[in-house]
């Protein structure tokens, strides 16, 4: 494993791909989580020596293909998709991630089921043409999904059973937010392979709020409650043998109101704390 930073997820903006790879390194982040159209827009030399001049590398990136959407939008953006995928395998990028909505009001959960595989299956072969996995995202807090007549995917035993439908270049993108939303232990992360795993994120959920009331946007840095086992899960992964990128995505208001370097070193501080959790 090894730490990543997505200045996005902390509420920080950078001006551009360099600004953001010289906060990692300045941190002590190895890797770097990105937008491949961001990329795109600078070319493949320019972000290549970007990355030399760092030392950081580009991790992960966000899937730039709208599948929850309109047809033509999903339809344009997989049209443009080889393209990017392409200049992702020329940088090394070899996880691209994404997020599922945990329900639906116009479909039932088997109708839901098969749409996610008429839609990330062509984008699934896709990625797998250029050696890329794709990681998806469940989202577990009872309030979110209780929103929607229909729940979908929002459990690891389901994300599982989607992932081997969809395609065999697609596992999970784990957060131990969703993780322990769910109620999921570290004996059933034990289960998985390593392969089978894409992309992390971590971070910790607030002191004194039962389970089913969490709100998926109020969350803390990792290991600043202890409410979520966080040693136990990064440390089952470890044992497994995950080798991708860890991410702080704590949604986190205080981190908004600082300035980028403070933010990222908060970031960085708690991230280190559970690494040690973990044995790593």
């Amino acid at each position: 494993m090894f730490k990543s930073l997505s200045p996005g997820a902390l509420g920080v903006a950078v001006e551009s791909l360099e600004a953001g790879l010289r906060l990692a390194s300045r941190h002590g982040f190895a890797g770097y989580h990105c937008g491949l159209p961001e990329v795109a827009r600078l070319g493949v030399a320019a972000a290549r020596a970007c990355m030399d001049r760092t030392g950081v590398r580009l991790a992960a990136c966000g899937l730039p293909v709208d599948f929850r959407g309109e047809e033509a939008a999903y339809r344009a953006d997989l049209a443009r998709l080889p393209e990017l995928a392409l200049l992702a395998e020329k940088l090394a990028v070899r996880r691209v991630s994404t997020w599922l909505m945990p329900g639906a009001d116009e479909w039932t959960y088997e109708e839901n089921f098969r749409r996610h595989v008429e839609r990330l299956g062509p984008v699934a072969a896709i990625l797998a043409d250029h050696g890329i996995r794709l990681g998806l995202e469940y989202v577990a807090p009872k309030t979110a999904r209780s929103r929607f007549r229909h729940p979908f995917v929002h459990r690891l035993e389901q994300m599982a059973d989607l992932c081997a439908a969809v395609g065999a270049n697609v596992g999970f993108l784990l957060d131990s937010w969703h993780w322990h939303c769910a109620g999921e232990t570290v004996e059933a992360l034990a289960q998985l392979s390593a392969d089978q795993v894409v992309d992390v994120h971590v971070n910790d959920a607030p002191a004194g709020v039962p389970r089913d009331e969490l709100v998926d946007t109020v969350r803390e840095l990792p290991g600043e409650t202890g409410v979520i086992d966080i040693g136990g899960f990064l440390g089952a992964l470890q044992r497994l043998g995950y080798d991708g990128p860890v991410m702080v995505e704590p949604f986190c208001a205080r981190l908004r109101q600082l300035d980028a370097d403070a933010a990222v070193a908060a970031a960085a501080t708690a991230l280190d704390r559970v690494w040690r959790l973990a044995g790593g």
